[in-house]
């Protein structure tokens, strides 16, 4: 059912939009998977499209003044983020004749960006202290990655019927492995990596495939794995070092944390605007009275 913004109707395409686009930005974080989240997607997607309506109706509201040369200005950056002329109207699909239209579109973006500033206040400016002190309330965001070390044996199989004899192999290593038996000697004598590499230094869990950097990150420091399958073979590993995750030095995050603060400020001032509106707004879901 439509939604309709201070008689203002929202076409539901627009909602749909926004929800797909939520969507594959937390799919492409592995933080959700098929639908599992969908509700909640959509609602964030239904208030992200109503903000954005009743600002934009503030801005006609307050009519702010946007000049010639603001309009130029940012079309000519807009060409230059999308690699020229030619590539940003392709990008946005339209003519360069269809220039007139562009533009309008352009300076309303420009009103919106005023009426907001207007709006929010001015960009607050922390000092060194407040900005110390907020990397110290949330140092846990500001952590290096956890990393493990670990000698690795890799069994290749070329055909399905080898497919549980090196199985059976790999278990019987493990076995070995953990009465006592020197992992590496095992892997170097058994493996079938080219290169006869066991130690693979130090890593993060995402710079191999997510097979191996599962397992390994589940185990501790001395451990030999379970036998694992992936699409290569079979693999066994045995962690050897683990550097657990901690703080990242507060000199070299410093404009990084100012520059969150910053952001943070500015869209919470923004969302206390919206709010603001959204009190004096009149929103309803109704059907339409004629085919839109």
């Amino acid at each position: 059912m439509p939604i309709y913004v201070n008689q203002e109707r929202i076409d539901p395409d627009l909602i749909e939009q926004e929800f797909s686009a939520i969507k594959a930005h937390y799919e492409s974080l592995g933080r959700s998977s098929c639908c599992e989240r969908d509700e909640e997607f959509r609602t964030h997607a239904r208030e992200n499209i109503i903000a954005r309506v009743l600002i934009s109706q503030e801005a006609r509201r307050r009519g702010l003044d946007v000049s010639r040369a603001e309009i130029d200005e940012a079309l000519e950056r807009l060409k230059t983020d999308h690699g020229g002329e030619q590539q940003f109207y392709e990008n946005i699909g339209v003519q360069p004749c269809q220039v007139d239209e562009v533009k309008k579109d352009i300076e309303h973006g420009l009103r919106v960006e005023k009426t907001l500033k207007a709006s929010i206040g001015p960009v607050i400016d922390p000092d060194e202290a407040a900005v110390r002190a907020f990397f110290d309330a949330h140092v846990t965001d500001y952590l290096t990655e956890e990393e493990r070390r670990a000698s690795h044996l890799f069994k290749q199989v070329e055909k399905v019927e080898e497919r549980q004899q090196i199985y059976d192999l790999l278990r019987s290593l493990r076995q070995q492995a953990r009465a006592g038996a020197d992992f590496d000697a095992l892997a170097l004598e058994h493996t079938d990596k080219d290169d006869k590499v066991i130690d693979l230094g130090w890593f993060k869990q995402t710079d191999f495939m997510d097979e191996f950097g599962v397992i390994a990150f589940s185990l501790e420091e001395g451990e030999v794995s379970p036998v694992f399958a992936s699409y290569f073979g079979f693999h066994l590993a045995r962690c050897t070092g683990i550097r657990p995750a901690v703080p990242r030095p507060f000199d070299g995050l410093r404009d990084e944390v100012r520059n969150r603060m910053i952001q943070e400020d500015q869209q919470e001032k923004s969302r206390a605007f919206v709010a603001q509106l959204q009190a004096a707004a009149e929103i309803e879901e109704r059907e339409d009275e004629e085919p839109a």
